[in-house]
């Protein structure tokens, strides 16, 4: 190309036009024919340093876009037709020239058309390269192709998908193979990952999955990622970025690795059986080694000295423990105030009663939040269905009152207000299965004492004994409430109250039988 700056620079020196063509390996009328249009458009030195020597040219010599009068195709419409199935550029060519004929214009030859496609396509998949900096970044992804296990008992193949994760500067690479894609293989993936490599970066660019990505809270301007997976960032202390959707580019050393990790780690080991997930994983850490200490091709290097040498000074270091899996679920507070989890049950403070709350559970705790704030924690229970997790300071303070009291409490009470309370009481205890049965009632024992007086509680017991060895709790009721309403009547009441307590069947008429009425 034309050295146009270098021209008029010669010239601001005062060069004349036969040193400056010598200088620039150009004819004098070319020189000549810069000077002259340089003058005509009032350009001369110095020069923006924007002013390269092809937008010099552009400038001074721009090119006529109007020689041709054929029409240009709509290149848009173009990259959006050859997305569809079934549509290739020899149909959108004749669609092109059919319209070109209706507008009596000049279409372009087939081979013109495809040229222009082509550099279009080109413009659009212009990429930026970015420069990582050693112990930055870490990119994640499913490898395409999955393993397989033999059952080997019943022949059956099992698939087993395989974890990538390298390291963006020297590309070092983890891999390791699990049953599934699930969440908690996802975690587990990355835990081991950054025990494998020794410490974490600031930033890990992970694929757009389900397992990584809430897609319902997610928009195009904001990815909102799983609860649990944005816990294990917080735990890590880093950033998690996803790579869009159906873009490769946005993570190029995962993707690169991934197809590298396919032919020397997943295809060398095509011909291979394994009879366990265990088995798999201890080949594919043999080849793993060998794959990050085998040289670059054009670097005098490995993956493994690269990563030694300048990457792994510069992880930060791991926290003090792993992140613990935990999953996360919904749940409504019970009458009880407790909630249920698999079967076993925790409470939480009695004031959110019928709410819903969002509970945290790992191997070791429950964790129970109300609006983002936790309201309880438990150790998690395990063992047999049905086990209880109760804190004192959830229940109401009447319940609270009630946890205060056992069995022998009840009889030193009992044995403060009378010697017949406290025979009253110990056949209460003593008439369930097991004493906790009975508390109820000795708590109304209590009330009773309060509302009408232990004197009066006393004499109502000793009059009850006379008519039953072991009176219930609403006997006592009964003849205190006759002795407030008539003092005289107790006997009566008493008498009343035994003959309702006595165990009877029910009773059926003659008629019920099919007899006659008497």
């Amino acid at each position: 190309m034309t050295k146009y700056r270098e021209i008029l620079r010669l010239q601001s020196l005062g060069f004349s036009e036969r040193n400056i063509a010598q200088s620039c390996g150009v004819s004098r009328n070319t020189v000549a024919k810069v000077l002259k249009k340089a003058a005509e458009i009032n350009i001369s030195w110095p020069l923006d340093f924007d002013m390269t020597d092809s937008a010099f040219e552009e400038l001074m010599f721009p090119k006529d876009k109007s020689a041709t009068n054929k029409r240009m195709p709509d290149f848009n419409y173009i990259r959006k037709e050859l997305l569809r199935n079934g549509v290739n550029k020899k149909l959108l060519w004749v669609e092109y020239c059919e319209e070109c004929r209706m507008s009596n214009e000049e279409p372009l030859m087939y081979s013109q058309f495809c040229y222009y496609i082509q550099k279009d396509e080109e413009k659009h998949r212009a990429t930026m390269h970015i420069q990582r900096k050693p112990g930055e970044q870490i990119e994640v992804d499913w490898a395409g192709d999955p393993a397989h296990i033999i059952d080997p008992d019943t022949g059956e193949i099992t698939e087993a998908w395989i974890f990538v994760g390298v390291l963006t500067y020297s590309q070092y690479a983890f891999v390791k193979a699990y049953m599934n894609e699930k969440t908690s293989n996802w975690i587990k993936a990355h835990i081991q990952m950054f025990d494998f490599f020794g410490g974490v970066t600031p930033m890990l660019v992970s694929d757009n999955c389900t397992t990584a990505v809430n897609h319902e809270k997610s928009d195009w301007h904001t990815t909102s990622l799983n609860t649990t997976y944005h816990e294990m960032a917080e735990h890590y202390n880093l950033a998690i970025i996803p790579a869009r959707v159906r873009k490769p580019k946005d993570k190029p050393n995962v993707e690169g690795s991934v197809g590298k990790i396919s032919t020397w780690i997943t295809a060398a080991l095509r011909n291979e059986q394994f009879f366990s997930l265990a088995e798999l994983n201890d080949s594919i850490r043999e080849k793993l080694n060998a794959y990050n200490a085998r040289k670059f091709q054009k670097k005098e290097c490995s993956r493994l000295s690269l990563f030694l040498g300048e990457e792994m000074p510069l992880l930060a270091p791991l926290p003090a423990t792993p992140f613990e899996l935990a999953e996360w679920k919904q749940a409504t507070v019970q009458f009880n105030y407790h909630i249920a989890v698999d079967k076993m049950y925790y409470s939480v403070p009695y004031q959110y009663i019928k709410n819903k709350v969002d509970v945290r559970i790992t191997d070791t705790t429950v964790e129970i939040f109300y609006n983002h704030n936790r309201i309880a924690s438990h150790r998690r229970l395990h063992g047999r269905s049905g086990q209880y997790s109760t804190v004192t300071e959830h229940m109401p303070q009447e319940h609270q009152k009630y946890l205060e009291w056992s069995g022998d409490r009840f009889r030193k009470w009992a044995d403060s207000i009378g010697i017949n309370t406290s025979k009253v009481v110990d056949a209460i205890l003593t008439s369930g299965r097991v004493e906790q049965q009975s508390y109820r009632s000795c708590m109304g024992l209590l009330k009773l004492a309060e509302k009408y007086s232990p004197e009066k509680l006393e004499q109502v017991c000793t009059k009850a004994l006379s008519y039953s060895a072991k009176p219930s709790y609403k006997s006592i009721k009964n003849l205190l409430a006759a002795m407030k309403d008539s003092p005289d009547d107790i006997s009566n009441a008493s008498k009343e109250s035994q003959t309702i307590e006595k165990p009877h069947g029910i009773t059926r008429g003659a008629r019920y039988y099919g007899g006659k009425r008497s």
